[in-house]
């Protein structure tokens, strides 16, 4: 029986996909590192991720929302994705994850 894709599962496979996304300077998945600040899924199946960039002038910031848009629509049960690039609030090693916190030093 196949499992139902209910707003909360997709987001599950979302968050899950968003692991495999890494900062090229940073040896970090972007969710640990902080840069998701939303993920919303709506009724219909459609996507809006709210992130950040470390910096406005990072290396990537032309392209890593774009691959951030293309990992989430392949997704299970995703309809549309809407990436909003954000700076504020700005980025800050708060922000991470224990286990990214851990696995660059900072614990």
């Amino acid at each position: 029986m196949s499992e139902v894709l209910t707003e909360e599962t997709i987001k599950t496979g979302i968050v899950d996909v968003l692991k495999t996304v890494f900062d090229p300077e940073i040896p970090v998945n972007i969710y640990d590192l902080g840069l998701i600040y939303e993920i919303n899924v709506f009724p219909d199946h459609n996507v809006e991720v709210v992130m950040t960039l470390t910096s406005p002038n990072c290396p990537v910031a032309g392209t890593l929302p774009g691959d951030v848009e293309q990992k989430v629509k392949s997704v299970s049960g995703v309809n549309d994705v809407t990436i909003e690039l954000v700076f504020e609030p700005s980025w800050n090693q708060e922000m991470m994850s224990e286990e990214a916190k851990l696995e660059l030093g900072f614990l």
